[in-house]
This record gives structure tokens, C-alpha cells and sequence, in this order.
């Protein structure tokens, strides 16, 4: 190789490399610049949202006094005071009317004071006949499993308990 081609080379190579590092100087401008645009279109929408909030309460004010002007022409209302309050349950029934006769009592809620009387046995719906207590409930029910496992994977089946399972 002689010494011009390798100057060439290494020209070229450094041309590539300035020209890489324009390129990376370039992509970081562009993206530093979206960013700004998106900040802003974000700035924007918060802006137009608080324009919106801030149109919106001067209304509200508005029609307040509207209402407030109407309010003193035409109905004469107040706001209540500290008099008009009450303070507990008692004050509240002291404005209840007696009660009128005829009226029906008040619904009470019922109590067993004595012994309870024991609860009905479930009765089947097609039978009419009271239901097993074993079919109630399932753990008493429950048969002694006939396998025990050995660890393994294998099973172990007595022989005892299978021929007195099968004899009625």
C-alpha cells in the first residue's frame, strides 16, 4: 500500500467521523427542539384549562350577584343564624305533633327471653320429607379414603377396605 492510498484512507475516515459527529450534533438539536414544542403544546392546554376555570368563576360571581340583586327586589330571603340550629335529637322531637289516635305504634323490635324453641328440620321440596343430617353436612359424610399414598407417586389400596366397601 503506498503512502498516498493510506493518507487517502485516513482522510476519508475522518471525513466519516465529522461528518458521524454532525449527524449526533444534528439529531440533538432536533430533539432538544421537540421537546421544547411539546412542553409548550403542553404549557398551552394548562393555559386554555385556567382560562377555562377562570371564565367560568367570573360567570358564577356574576349570576351570584344577579341572584343576590333578584334575592332583595323580589323574595327578601336571609341566611340563617346560629338561632334557627338545633342542638341535639331532643329539640328535633319537641317540634313532633302528639300522636293522634288511630295512629299506628311504633315497630319494636322483638326479643326471646326464655329458652328458644329448637329450629326446624330441613324438609325436602319434592318430598315433603325431613333431610339427612349427613347430606348437610359434607364432613360427616365424608367416607375414609380407600388409597394411601407411599411418597412416591404409588398407591397403596387395603384389601380389607375394599371388599367391606362392596358388601352391602
Amino acid at each position: 500500500m503506498t503512502p498516498q492510498s493510506r493518507i487517502r484512507r485516513i482522510g476519508w475516515i475522518a471525513t466519516l467521523a465529522v461528518c458521524a459527529a454532525l449527524y449526533l450534533v444534528l439529531h440533538l438539536k432536533v430533539h432538544a427542539v421537540w421537546s421544547d414544542v411539546v412542553r409548550s403544546e403542553r404549557e398551552i392546554v394548562s393555559l386554555e384549562r385556567q382560562k377555562l376555570l377562570l371564565e367560568t368563576e367570573f360567570e358564577t360571581r356574576a349570576n351570584q350577584l344577579q341572584l343576590a340583586a333578584w334575592n332583595n327586589v323580589d323574595f327578601g330571603y336571609t341566611a340563617p343564624t346560629a338561632r334557627q340550629f338545633l342542638e341535639n335529637e331532643r329539640q328535633l322531637a319537641d317540634f313532633s305533633a302528639p300522636a293522634l289516635p288511630g295512629t299506628p305504634k311504633p315497630i319494636r323490635v322483638a326479643g326471646v327471653t326464655g329458652d328458644a324453641p329448637a329450629y326446624p328440620k330441613m324438609v325436602s321440596p319434592l318430598t315433603g320429607k325431613p333431610v339427612e343430617e349427613a347430606l348437610l353436612d359434607p364432613e360427616q359424610a365424608r367416607p375414609a379414603p380407600l388409597a394411601h399414598g407411599l411418597g412416591d407417586g404409588a398407591m397403596r389400596i387395603p384389601l380389607g377396605a375394599v371388599i367391606a366397601s362392596a358388601v352391602p
